[in-house]
């Protein structure tokens, strides 16, 4: 098969011939029809710091993608050959206290998809059953292939009760937007999302958000303001990792604000450790999604809501031939774009 290789520990990434992947007795073999190109795919092209403490060479990498089913093993049950599926991709040991508890999104011994095991950037691969998404028949390729970021924006937004609930997304990157699209969808009253990019506050606004806050130039208090809001947000969403983000929502919550965190800070920062007791605020860690309740809520909301359907889509920047690998990690690496997918029809 065709596949996006990364043959050793340094920099870079080859469309070279690899063996076709053989499927364990309880797994599935799943042909890849497109990915989604995400940030830790940038690290992993560059083979910076980060990738080079984290990820196993030699790899296939990718873990965002939708394909079809074309071969079951033998203890497989409930997915059948031809299903249109996209997959879970921590794989978790099963029998750590998370695992044995059910918070399976919390186990100890978690494999990555494309880190640490060989991914999506090819023809074929191989995922346990109990990882594997059966899609209903609404979602189109481009939209299962982002259905993992999808899963960080739904577990995210949906980490605390949102109707009627002011909210504050501070990153506009492609999770961040579709986070805001949920937040609309589930009752927000008012959303305010913060960027220093312009064109990624302009999707924002078609995403949902009644304010934006170029914060470069401008005070996010200042949305508070526009909307005509009493008091802080109640709920806070930060999806950037920037070092200025987090202090800054503090800033503006309201108290017992609750606030949601997925983005990875970029650099060490200071709180207000006072400020977090004395106004009862609530900071939760988000990775990943849960397993498989994120999985539920999105397949029922995209089922139901032709307009989150939409809403969602609008992140998609553009759909390249596989073969024009490059030029997509390239569209992916640029500031302002949206979701860049791959397709691996065409080799």
């Amino acid at each position: 098969m065709k596949a996006l290789f990364k043959a050793e520990r340094a920099a870079g990434l080859e469309l070279v011939e690899r063996p076709d992947p053989v499927a364990a007795p309880d797994e599935v073999v799943i042909r890849v029809l497109r990915t989604g190109i995400c940030g830790t795919d940038l690290h992993i092209l560059h083979w910076d710091d980060w990738a080079a403490s984290a990820i196993d060479a030699p790899l296939i990498p990718g873990h965002e993608f939708y394909g079809e089913v074309v071969e079951v093993g033998p203890l497989v049950r409930d997915i059948a050959v031809g299903d249109r599926v996209s997959g879970e991709g921590h794989i978790v040991c099963g029998t750590c206290r998370n695992c044995r508890a059910g918070r399976r999104q919390m186990c100890i011994r978690t494999i990555g998809l494309g880190l640490q095991r060989d991914g999506a950037f090819a023809e074929y691969l191989t995922l346990p059953a109990t990882n594997v998404w059966v899609h209903h028949a609404d979602v189109t390729p481009e939209l299962g292939a982002i259905f993992d970021p999808l899963g960080n924006a739904v577990h995210t937004a949906l980490t605390f009760p949102l109707v009627g609930e002011d909210v504050l997304v501070t990153g506009c990157g492609p999770i961040g937007l579709m986070a805001i699209a949920v937040a609309r969808h589930a009752g927000a009253r008012f959303i305010t999302a913060t960027d220093v990019s312009a064109p990624r506050l302009e999707m924002a606004r078609q995403m949902g958000a009644d304010e934006v806050v170029d914060v470069s130039v401008r005070d996010i208090h200042d949305a508070q303001k526009a909307l005509g809001m009493r008091e802080g947000f109640d709920v806070g969403f930060e999806m950037s990792g920037a070092a200025s983000a987090l202090p800054a929502m503090i800033d503006n919550m309201n108290h017992g604000g609750r606030i949601a965190m997925l983005g990875l800070p970029s650099a060490d920062f200071s709180i207000d450790w006072g400020k977090l007791v004395t106004h009862m605020l609530t900071i939760k860690g988000i990775y990943g999604r849960e397993m498989f309740e994120t999985w539920n809520a999105m397949g029922a909301m995209l089922q139901t809501s032709a307009a989150l359907r939409d809403s969602i889509g609008r992140v998609i920047a553009d759909v390249l031939p596989a073969r024009e690998w490059e030029r997509g990690f390239a569209a992916a690496a640029s500031a302002g774009t949206g979701k860049i997918i791959l397709d691996w029809t065409e080799l």
